[in-house]
């Protein structure tokens, strides 16, 4: 295994675990998953430039796109849930209540 594969999944896993476990304020889900989406994207990025095809040329832009607009989604989220909860605590959420 060359160091790159290996810095890219250990920072997919850490990510992964960081979602998985320490849930605690919804920021740091948000950053575990920014985490996660960065290593897919540096990943994929030297998938396609080791493989020399242009017919895969475009996917890391297409990757950091959905990535964009997937932190503007979390950020809204964010902001809505501290302006009707006051905090960002993921415990103090129901999502089943109205």
């Amino acid at each position: 295994m060359s160091l790159t594969l290996f810095s890219l999944t250990s920072a997919f896993a850490l990510g992964l675990t960081g979602l998985a476990f320490h849930r605690t304020h919804l920021l740091s889900a948000l950053l575990c998953l920014e985490g996660m989406m960065l290593s897919l994207f540096t990943a994929l990025a030297l998938w396609v430039l080791q493989s020399e095809s242009a017919t895969f040329s475009s996917a890391p832009i297409i990757l950091l796109t959905f990535s964009a607009c997937e932190a503007s989604v979390g950020l809204a989220l964010l902001v809505a849930t501290s302006r009707s909860h006051g905090s960002d605590h993921l415990q103090n959420m129901n999502l089943l209540q109205c």
